[in-house]
């Protein structure tokens, strides 16, 4: 069972929405398998100090995204996603990660023609061919 998730209630981001992107996040970098079980809600709010509501509530929308699948009785896993469902996955994480370092940019104070041109140059030294790898 995963023991990295941890909310941060002073970030300004809601707790279930941070909650959303660890567990999508866990599931990208292969720290979350296909079949694996999630804490259950009671541990996992327990274990956050938060209301069970708050898990609950994000538990929901991960079964909801697809992202996991919860059986009564048996509790909430990672579900086997098919292709498409683990692309999503890892583009939300991406874009979770993206709009936090354009929030970032903006804050002190880059315009959008030199958030551009630096995005640029970082995408060809990640992608030095154009490829997808």
């Amino acid at each position: 069972m995963p023991g990295n998730f941890n909310v941060d209630p002073r970030s300004g981001v809601p707790l279930y929405t941070q909650l959303i992107e660890q567990v999508k996040r866990s599931i990208a970098v292969g720290a979350l398998l296909p079949g694996e079980r999630l804490p259950t809600v009671k541990q996992l709010a327990v274990d956050l100090t938060i209301n069970p509501n708050t898990v609950a509530r994000a538990y929901r929308d991960l079964e909801r995204d697809g992202v996991i699948e919860t059986s009564p009785g048996r509790g909430s896993f990672v579900r086997d996603g098919d292709l498409v469902q683990t692309r999503k996955t890892l583009t939300d994480v991406a874009a979770v990660a993206l709009e936090a370092a354009v929030r970032d940019a903006r804050a002190i104070g880059l315009d959008k023609a030199a958030l551009q041109a630096l995005l640029a140059r970082i995408i060809e030294r990640w992608y030095p061919h154009g490829d997808g790898q």
